[in-house]
C-alpha cells in the first residue's frame, strides 16, 4: 500500500559489534525486597516437563494469536548452542538495520557499516532507504489515565541526573529524568536483568538486547519480535541470552540458550510493527533458572497510555559501541503519523538496543521497575525518536504461553 503522505520506513534496531565474552562466577539468588519469590518450576536443568508443553489453547489463546518454535529439545541441543558462541564469533556478530523488510528483501536487505556482507542494491552502508510502512487497521486502543515517573526511594538521598540528562520539574514536584542516550551507570537490578542476545538469521550472526521479567518457569526473557523471528521468514537459530553483559565480554552470570520461542500471530503473519515482541523461555545455567540468578523486572499489560519511562539496551553503531548498558528517559507519546499503535520515546540508541526493555514506574535507584514495552523500530526520518509496542491482550496471552513453557 503506498501512502499519501511522504512518511518513511519503519527501521527496528538489530544487532550490535560483540566483545570478547568471558563466563564468570554466578551469583547468590537476587530477591527484590516486598516482592513474592516466583513459582517453583519442576522442570530440571531446564528441560520443560511433557505435561507443561505449552500451546494456544492451553494459554487460553485465540487460534492464531501465538505461534511458538521449539529451539532445543535436549541437553546436547543446549550445549552444543552454547558452544557455537566463541569468543571470536561473538565478536564479529554484526549490527544490521531491518527497513521494514520483511517482504522486502528480509533482514539482510539493511546490514550497514560492515564488511562482508552484501547490502541491498539502493542501499549504501550506513543509509537507510525510505520505504512507506502500511497501515495494519488494526483497532485503536482506548488510552486510560496513568503516568509513570521516577520516585526516589523512601529515606534515600534523591538521585542525581545522569551525565547528559536534563532535570525537569512537573506539577507533581517529583523529579523526573529526560535523556535521548546516556550510560547507565547508577547500577541496581536493571544492570543484571538487562542483557545481550546472540541468535543466527539467514546464516549470519547478529546481537539485540533483552530483559528478564518474572514468570511462574523463572526462565522467561523479553525482546523485539525481529530479534526471534524475521517476520513471516525463518526463526533465529542459536539464540542465547548473556544478562549483565559487561565490558570487554564479560558474562558475570553465566548464558542462557533458548528452550522455547514465542512470537504474536500477527507479527509472523505480516511483520506487523504493533506485535513486533518476542519471549523465550530459556534453560538453566549451572543448574539455575535466570530469575534466580539475576532476578526479574515486573511485566504489565493494557496500562495507561503516555507517562514516563526508561528504555535499556546496548547500541553498537556510533557514537556507541555495544560495551555498555545505555538508557533514553522521557515521556511517552503516540506515533505521531498513525501508522502504528506503538509510543514513542525520545532516543538516539542505534543498532544493538533492538528488544531492550521500557521500565515504568521505574525506581532511579534501585533499578526496579515494570516493563510495558521494548525498542523496537525508528522512522527513517526521525532518528531522535525510537517506537516500542503497547502490551495489549494479545501481548499478554503471548507471555503466559511463555510462562507456562
Amino acid at each position: 500500500m503506498t501512502l499519501s503522505s511522504p512518511l518513511l520506513a519503519a527501521v527496528p534496531l538489530v544487532a550490535g559489534l560483540m566483545g570478547p565474552a568471558l563466563i564468570g562466577a554466578t551469583p547468590e539468588p537476587v530477591h527484590h525486597p516486598g516482592r513474592p519469590p516466583a513459582a517453583p518450576a519442576p522442570s530440571p536443568a531446564g528441560t520443560p516437563s511433557p505435561s507443561r508443553t505449552p500451546s494456544a489453547a492451553r494459554a487460553g489463546a485465540r487460534p492464531g494469536a501465538v505461534v511458538e518454535h521449539v529451539a532445543a529439545r535436549r541437553p546436547a541441543d543446549h550445549a552444543r548452542v552454547l558452544g557455537y558462541w566463541t569468543r571470536e564469533r561473538m565478536a564479529r556478530a554484526l549490527p544490521i538495520d531491518l527497513l521494514d523488510g520483511v517482504s522486502r528483501g528480509g533482514l539482510l536487505g539493511g546490514v550497514t557499516g560492515r564488511s562482508g556482507i552484501t547490502t541491498a542494491p539502493g542501499l549504501s552502508h550506513g543509509t537507510l532507504r525510505l520505504l512507506p510502512r502500511p497501515r495494519t487497521g488494526a483497532a485503536e486502543l482506548q488510552p486510560r489515565a496513568g503516568t509513570a515517573e521516577v520516585q526516589p526511594r523512601a529515606g534515600a538521598a534523591e538521585p542525581q541526573p545522569q551525565a547528559g540528562a536534563v532535570e525537569r520539574r512537573h506539577q507533581s514536584a517529583r523529579r523526573q529524568i529526560i535523556t535521548a542516550g546516556s550510560r547507565w551507570t547508577t547500577g541496581g537490578a536493571v544492570t543484571r536483568t538487562t542483557g545481550r542476545v546472540f541468535m543466527t538469521l539467514h546464516g549470519v550472526d547478529f546481537v539485540c538486547s533483552a530483559g528478564t521479567v518474572r514468570s511462574a518457569n523463572r526462565d522467561v526473557v523479553v525482546t523485539a519480535g525481529h530479534c526471534v523471528k524475521d517476520g513471516t521468514g525463518p526463526w533465529a537459530e542459536n539464540w542465547t541470552f548473556v544478562p549483565g553483559y559487561r565490558e570487554g565480554g564479560a558474562e558475570p552470570y553465566g548464558r542462557y540458550a533458548a528452550r522455547r520461542m514465542f512470537v504474536a500471530g500477527p507479527w509472523s503473519r505480516s511483520a506487523d510493527d504493533d506485535y513486533d515482541v518476542g519471549m523465550v523461555a530459556l534453560t538453566t545455567w549451572a543448574d539455575r533458572h535466570v530469575a534466580d540468578a539475576v532476578g526479574a523486572q515486573e511485566i504489565a499489560f493494557n496500562t495507561g497510555r503516555g507517562g514516563q519511562a526508561f528504555g535499556f539496551g546496548y547500541p553498537a553503531d556510533p557514537p556507541y559501541t555495544g560495551e555498555h548498558l545505555v538508557y533514553c528517559a522521557g515521556k511517552l507519546r503516540d506515533d505521531p503519523h498513525g501508522q502504528t499503535r506503538d509510543q514513542g520515546l525520545g532516543c538516539d540508541m542505534t543498532a544493538g538496543s533492538s528488544g531492550g526493555p521500557w521500565l515504568s514506574g521505574f525506581d532511579h535507584a534501585t533499578g526496579w521497575g515494570t516493563m510495558t514495552s521494548l525498542s523496537s523500530f525508528k522512522y527513517s526520518d526521525d532518528r531522535r525518536t525510537m517506537y516500542g509496542p503497547y502490551f495489549g491482550d494479545t501481548i499478554r496471552t503471548l507471555y503466559t504461553a511463555a510462562e507456562r513453557a
